[in-house]
């Protein structure tokens, strides 16, 4: 391990690469708030159908369900931050064909779907890519901390993003793709001009395709601590996601508006940037795994009150709840995954990892819609976030070794898989 790459808590923060790679983030985060106010805010005025912010995010999902896996190993085979930068530059495409839609006056959302089905091809080479280029920037004794900031950086765009696409929308639709598709350009041009050395890829070309494609979900398979964590996020977001419905309670329950809506979403990141400073600044010393179970039960509260709430301060506080509890659940998440991958497998780990975050939140978005469509709004709400304690307690029993996890460091591996 190189000096550089001391366990210091703010050298991460006086590393220039990692400070790019937090300006490429920030700023494409950025745009993909932005956008989704707008993009669920135009449908759902659109057809004022709760089931259509279900498809918007089905749209997403089922490209990026298709395509993680061999991502996953382009981001092992090749240039990651080359990958990250392409994958960013197609979804500024994918904001000026929504600038275009907007601009042709269309009242029917079949090609705003299209577009989003573009956008989901775009970030399941993003995901692994930005995931696996993290640690090859700071090393591993300075990856908790990296995380951490990265995580930080992550909820200042998420804070911000919604209020401001609010904001903008009050602007017009067109000129919010417009920006969006900027941001996007940015966030590529900033790591593109990434210039510091990473090690090599590794040698798989004696492996077949489905073998390389396949291996990340080998590895995860046979590692409890992995597959617990990685579920227990699935199935807890997938059921306990609220945010998919927020355009509802805005728009028919609280009554607050396009503003009143990009507020709300801000709510979720301010409590988790809260967090992701705390973390970034304190270490999680002890009980990590039994901490990432508690911060998902409170998740699930949480998730109850704001779905029973009328109230826009409350339904404000609750939101700020969850997003501190996910954030502790993430941060420890990502670094149990991150920690106990060898690099050349991380790609492929990450792909799988982002398999299942798209599967809990693009799914988690259509589910929320289809009970919405059948139990009401605020019933689909409740149900989630009783099923998410539901879900916590079954894991408990179910991975052992999660919940016994001490020291994020005890996971820590620098072995290669063979072949």
């Amino acid at each position: 391990m190189s000096r550089s790459f001391a366990p210091d808590a703010h050298s991460v923060l006086r590393d220039r690469a990692f400070v790019q790679l937090l300006t490429g983030r920030i700023t494409a985060t950025l745009a993909t708030q932005i956008q989704s106010v707008v993009v669920g805010w135009q449908l759902y005025d659109m057809t004022r159908d709760p089931l259509t912010l279900g498809w918007v995010g089905l749209a997403q999902f089922l490209p990026m369900a298709l395509l993680v896996l061999p991502a996953g190993d382009a981001a092992d085979r090749l240039p990651r931050r080359l990958i990250l930068a392409a994958s960013w530059l197609v979804q500024a495409i994918a904001g000026l064909l929504f600038l275009g839609l907007t601009l042709s006056g269309t009242d029917s959302p079949v090609g705003f779907f299209g577009v989003l089905v573009l956008f989901g091809m775009a970030r399941a080479f993003a995901g692994p890519g930005m995931q696996s280029l993290l640690p090859q920037l700071v090393g591993e004794a300075r990856l908790p901390k990296a995380i951490a900031w990265n995580s930080s950086a992550f909820q200042v765009a998420v804070i911000g993003g919604p209020a401001l696409g609010g904001a903008v929308y009050l602007l017009g639709p067109a000129f919010a793709y417009l920006l969006c598709a900027l941001l996007f350009a940015g966030a590529a041009t900033a790591i593109a001009l990434i210039r510091r050395r990473l090690p090599a890829r590794a040698d798989t070309t004696r492996q077949s395709a489905f073998a390389r494609f396949t291996a990340g979900i080998v590895y995860v398979r046979t590692r409890p601590i992995i597959l617990g964590a990685i579920s227990l996020d699935l199935f807890a977001v997938l059921l306990g996601g609220a945010t998919a419905l927020l355009p509802v309670y805005a728009h028919e329950i609280l009554h607050v508006g396009p503003a009143g809506l990009g507020l709300l979403r801000s709510a979720v990141a301010i409590g988790a940037f809260a967090m992701g400073i705390y973390l970034g600044r304190n270490a999680l010393e002890r009980r990590a795994g039994a901490i990432m179970f508690a911060a998902v039960a409170i998740f699930g509260v949480a998730t109850i009150v704001f779905g029973l709430s009328s109230s826009f301060v409350l339904s404000f506080v609750a939101l700020m709840i969850m997003g501190a509890a996910d954030m502790i659940s993430v941060f420890v998440r990502s670094s149990l995954i991150q920690l106990a991958t060898p690099d050349a497998m991380r790609g492929r780990v990450n792909a799988v990892n982002m398999l299942f975050i798209g599967a809990s939140n693009e799914l988690g978005e259509f589910e929320s819609g289809v009970t919405a469509a059948l139990f009401g709004t605020v019933g689909a709400v409740v149900i989630g976030g009783a099923g998410t304690l539901a879900v916590v307690g079954l894991w408990m029993a179910l991975f052992p070794a999660l919940r016994r996890v001490d020291r994020l460091s005890d996971v820590a591996t620098t072995r290669t898989p063979p072949g």
